[in-house]
């Protein structure tokens, strides 16, 4: 009977964590590749640094806030109507202090069960914020026209 090795099932489970992550990361990347220069916050490589051990706590926090400060200036540059103040930060920064909070509790052999309640808030967290972000990268797309000033729009819509 073959069994598998501790070695495969870790390497398994690093890969299940690392491929959505990869692709997270490629999402917030593209999105602010979306957003115009005059609009963005940060470079689009530069969601890259989260994977900096670390580094990455103190990152995560600053990439959600120019994340938002991006799609909120696209959103004034182009006439789009968004229904938050900061687009995407407050489920960002919850996404991330739950992250916080679990990563405590798991460390803490008093409140282990509150540990993986805080691990799976955090990761429903995580995959509307992708989601939303995702949206809002779709919704800047959908919105590429709305740029123009009302007199050039008029000007093109009046024939000479």
């Amino acid at each position: 009977m073959n069994t598998i090795s501790y070695e495969w099932i870790m390497i398994l489970m690093l890969l299940a964590i690392l491929i959505p992550f990869i692709f997270y990361l490629i999402t917030l990347q593209n999105t602010l590749a979306t957003i115009a220069l005059e609009s963005r916050m940060m470079a689009p490589g530069q969601v890259w640094l989260l994977f900096i051990p670390l580094f990455n706590i103190v990152w995560q926090f600053i990439v959600i806030s120019r994340i938002a400060a991006s799609i909120k200036n696209e959103s004034l540059r182009r006439n789009t109507p968004v229904s938050e103040e900061r687009p995407t930060y407050t489920l960002g920064l919850t996404m991330t202090l739950l992250y916080l909070g679990s990563l405590i509790l798991n460390q803490s052999s008093i409140l282990p069960l509150l540990g993986l309640a805080g691990s799976l808030a955090t990761l429903v967290c995580w995959i509307i914020y992708w989601v939303r972000v995702n949206s809002y990268k779709n919704l800047i797309i959908a919105n590429r026209d709305n740029f123009l000033l009302d007199a050039e729009r008029e000007s093109m819509q009046t024939p000479d």
